[in-house]
């Protein structure tokens, strides 16, 4: 049997095949839980990601009025997508939305004010998009 540090691809191959015999004791536990762990903070570390340069967007969209807003839509649009996306496969990560873009948004934020040009004071100092707004497809500000 190929070891988890030998071959990942195979590692899962085998543990899958294990499974589907039944074969729970040979199952390599320790590491099935830090994969599945793992799995959980990836969509973790997605939905952080996604909620940065959504919000990002959102913020430059509505203060650099110099920039043709349109230009951002694009990215809205994919970033919203993702995010139902990610929401649909995995729907009790929809609690964490609030938290997670809270904390981003001092990220996103900053990012925001070195794309434009802009001071960071110009830029809300908490989030200025409710939990609607930001997953709501057609809301521009």
């Amino acid at each position: 049997m190929h070891t988890y540090d030998e071959d990942l691809a195979l590692w899962i191959d085998a543990q899958i095949q294990l499974l589907l015999e039944h074969r729970f004791a040979e199952l390599d536990v320790d590491n099935l839980v830090a994969e599945l762990d793992g799995m959980k903070k990836q969509y973790e570390h997605e939905l952080d990601s996604r909620l940065t340069v959504l919000i990002m967007h959102l913020l430059k969209c509505q203060y650099q009025k110099d920039y043709p807003q349109n230009k951002w839509r694009s990215t809205l649009i994919e970033q919203r997508y993702r995010l139902a996306r990610l929401l649909k496969t995995s729907p009790s990560t929809r609690k964490l939305v609030p938290k997670y873009a809270a904390e981003c948004y001092p990220i996103a934020r900053r990012r925001a004010a070195e794309e434009t040009g802009l001071d960071e004071d110009v830029f809300p100092h908490n989030l200025p998009y409710s939990i609607e707004q930001l997953l709501d497809q057609d809301f521009m500000p």
